[in-house]
């Protein structure tokens, strides 16, 4: 089986979200990529199998399957317009969270997501123990959404993953208003295995949705302040829609035996 492994959302390596992307002939047991992506552990390993209406896309965790992971689309998409169908300018998935197109427009590849219900709930004292700074807001969505002050705190973060744990939501992310971009952020998911996601494209459905509605501005530039870091280019749409757009570049290509 042959593997590719992409940084999304950056053009240079050894920066933005690194993916696995495994190109198959035709799909192998669950438990089998249950195995390649913990033993990978990144992230997400993405697996893609040509089929008679286009390619279907799942997406796992070294610990579970996930329903959406942008940076995976995004290094997914690059892998299938560079390697597998260069003359094309677009590619469509099916996915757990439906049909997927994403264009690739000059260095861009651009993701049509779905956005979510977004819901105001309750600052918690364990909202403040796990990131070490108090929330001056909470907003449950897909994921748990924690509004900061201001950007050095969201860089200067260090979470308590045991407090992490004990939060509702499945990936809890910590925002704030950017000097530099509309939004600085950062992902923690310590139950899906991930105790913290370099540059996360699902996420930003939710960020990008709560600070357009924040800023008066349909137009998101976002920052994730991981080590490695990531800019997301985001624009709502109508009908529960987002178009999340980034680059990427390859890393490396291997052959899995096993």
């Amino acid at each position: 089986m042959k593997q590719y492994i992409v940084d999304a959302f950056t053009d240079r390596v050894f920066s933005g979200n690194p993916a696995a992307v495994c190109v198959m002939d035709s799909w192998i047991d669950d438990s089998l990529m249950m195995l390649i992506a913990a033993e990978n552990n990144l992230s997400e390993t993405a697996f893609i199998v040509k089929e008679p209406e286009g390619y279907h896309l799942r997406w796992f965790t070294p610990g579970t399957e996930v329903e959406l992971c942008g940076h995976a689309t995004l290094a997914s998409a690059y892998v299938i317009l560079n390697y597998y169908e260069p003359q094309a300018d677009f590619v469509v998935f099916s996915t757990m969270s439906g049909r997927l197109t994403i264009v690739r427009t000059g260095s861009l590849y651009e993701m049509d997501f779905p956005t979510y219900e977004l819901k105001e709930i309750a600052v918690t004292d364990t909202m403040e123990k796990a990131f070490g700074a108090r929330p001056v807001k909470a907003v449950l969505g897909l994921d748990l959404i924690c509004v900061f002050k201001n950007e050095e705190t969201i860089r200067n973060m260090k979470p308590d993953q045991s407090f992490l744990f004990q939060i509702e939501g499945r990936i809890q992310n910590a925002t704030a208003r950017g000097v530099d971009f509309d939004c600085v952020s950062r992902s923690f998911c310590p139950k899906l295995s991930i105790p913290e996601d370099p540059v996360c494209g699902s996420a930003h459905c939710q960020i990008a949705d709560y600070w357009s509605n924040v800023l008066g501005k349909k137009e998101i530039t976002a920052y994730q302040a991981s080590r490695r870091g990531g800019v997301l280019h985001c624009r709502l749409e109508g009908d529960c829609r987002i178009r999340i757009s980034g680059e990427a570049v390859l890393f490396a290509i291997t052959e899995l035996h096993f």
